[in-house]
């Protein structure tokens, strides 16, 4: 081949602007759907901010992808804007704490993000400090800096302890700051996380809550429907988007994954040449969607406690009809697996603690039983996910290390 131009295609045939469809753009006002009065309640928690006051400490519940982590990065842009037509000096700092686990980390990424330090003459290094040190240069940089700072700490439940919980929602009364003011919006999945919270930290952070309910189908629609300028125009067949909602509404009411069956669809279309984004390709879209969202869920666990879901898939997928599995009999399974791996087995004490974790992440339900004075009481487990494609995933993984 001679040409470089022959290798690849100058023009997208059918999207316009795919990063519509990345879940990390954050949409404009326009574009947000279902979520008004989510907004409008958010907004009232943090309204005594624009006055350079001290804004409501909140909590978001809901199921992932009901637009918590969007409602609150758009208000607290908002806010910002607002504030500072009111002569406040105001930011927000934004920690996944997925990938920001530690305090120590959490902190250091606040600190950073607030920082600019040609003004402060701080530096806030990626690594090498202290804790107690990354603390006490983000007071110094809130104090010299603002007036008013939101903190969102989106997936909170994955933070190793509530050390910067108390940290943050006590720095004003601890006087660790004096002339700014401090608020902050944890986001989580887990409707039980505050069950799981330090009472000091409780009383002090959980003064607003607000729970985000799974979009419908119509939400759904409009969601997508919002967004399907990314594709150029008469590429969606008519009945593509309702397809895609229809799918959603009735599986999990999650916008993420909607808009991932969308752009997934495209590019099905895109990679078999086809000029238009048609109904058929949803459900295929649909499945590697569900492929892709699970192998995001599990990455980073460690070897057995794959091995464990993949005992219960081998379970599901032996069983047309089940209501879940007794741990004996996953641990029996689990145990062939580390032999067929060459991989001594756990503990069966250390197996339920992996088990315990699949469930607080929603992968699969524990159930309690009685089985009379006979058998005591046990415990079945159930995946939530398909098994199919929990047992597909698992198997590229080991193949592919």
């Amino acid at each position: 081949m001679d040409a470089a131009d022959d290798l690849f295609t100058r023009e997208d045939p059918i999207f316009a602007n795919k990063e519509l469809l990345e879940i990390s753009h954050l949409p404009g006002e326009g574009r947000i759907v279902g979520r008004d009065d989510e907004i409008s309640d958010l907004a009232t928690a943090v309204n005594p901010a624009i006055f350079g006051q001290s804004p409501s400490n909140v909590l978001l519940y809901g199921k992932t992808g009901t637009g918590k982590s969007l409602c609150a990065k758009y208000v607290s842009k908002r806010l910002v804007s607002t504030a500072g037509e009111e002569g406040v000096n105001a930011t927000f700092a934004y920690v996944d704490c997925a990938q920001d686990t530690t305090e120590t980390q959490a902190v250091q990424t606040i600190a950073e993000g607030v920082n600019d330090p040609d003004t402060t003459g701080i530096n806030v290094p990626d690594k090498g400090l202290s804790t107690s040190t990354y603390y006490k240069r983000l007071w110094r940089i809130l104090d010299q800096r603002y007036d008013v700072v939101l903190i969102i700490l989106d997936e909170i439940d994955k933070l190793d302890d509530d050390a910067i919980l108390m940290q943050l929602s006590r720095a004003g009364e601890a006087g660790k700051i004096t002339d700014c003011k401090l608020g902050v919006v944890g986001i989580s999945n887990k409707i039980q996380y505050k069950d799981r919270m330090d009472e000091r930290v409780k009383s002090s952070l959980c003064e607003r809550e607000f729970v985000f309910p799974p979009y419908d189908a119509n939400q759904l629609r409009a969601i997508m429907q919002a967004r399907s300028d990314a594709f150029h125009d008469d590429v969606l067949e008519a009945s593509t988007i309702p397809r895609a909602a229809a799918l959603a509404a009735r599986e999990h009411g999650d916008a993420r994954k909607a808009i991932d069956i969308l752009r997934y669809a495209g590019e099905i279309a895109q990679a078999n040449g086809e000029p238009t984004v048609r109904e058929e390709f949803v459900t295929q879209a649909r499945e590697r969607a569900e492929t892709d969202r699970f192998r995001e869920l599990i990455r980073g666990s460690t070897p057995h406690s794959r091995y464990v879901l993949q005992a219960l898939a081998l379970l599901s997928l032996s069983h047309e009809r089940n209501d879940g599995f007794r741990t004996s009999r996953v641990y029996e399974i689990y145990e062939n697996i580390c032999r067929q791996e060459g991989s001594d087995s756990l503990s069966l004490r250390r197996v339920r603690d992996l088990l315990k974790e699949h469930a607080f992440l929603d992968i699969i339900e524990q159930s309690k039983h009685s089985g009379g004075s006979a058998e005591g009481s046990y415990t079945k487990h159930q995946l939530l996910e398909d098994p199919g494609v929990v047992k597909e995933v698992l198997v590229e993984d080991s193949t592919s290390n």
